[in-house]
């Protein structure tokens, strides 16, 4: 299992940008595809993005196309995602994960976890 963990939350006004990154442990980095999932008070946890092995291939929630830019750099074992022109409705606990083979967008497929970062979006 790889270890995560994420950085970058906070609060912010509507309109403002955050970026989170996420730093995995181990060298068997670029053998994960990575995500990043998102869960608001009272609602289920839902996938936000995805991005894969090499980088090449992402996937986005139709809620944050255009939005958010998710990345990663193989060499220093970091997934970010940049999140733009944020809305209240962004407002969650965003949580990092990482997969062998291919980003799970079911929660149930998900290989590790990170511990979770706040983001709060004021009106």
């Amino acid at each position: 299992q790889v270890q995560l963990v994420e950085s970058g939350g906070g609060l912010v006004q509507a309109g403002d940008s955050l970026m989170l990154s996420c730093a995995a442990s181990g060298r068997t980095f670029s053998s994960y595809a990575m995500g990043w999932f998102r869960q608001a008070p009272g609602k289920e946890r839902e996938f936000v993005s995805g991005i894969s092995r090499s980088g090449g291939s992402t996937y986005y929630t139709d809620s944050v196309k255009g939005r958010f830019t998710i990345s990663r750099d193989n060499a220093k074992n970091t997934v970010y995602l940049q999140m733009n022109s944020l809305k209240p409705e962004d407002t969650a606990v965003y949580y990092c994960t990482a997969t062998l083979g291919y980003y799970a967008r079911d929660p149930k497929g998900v290989g590790s976890w990170g511990q979770g970062a706040q983001v709060t979006v004021s009106s």
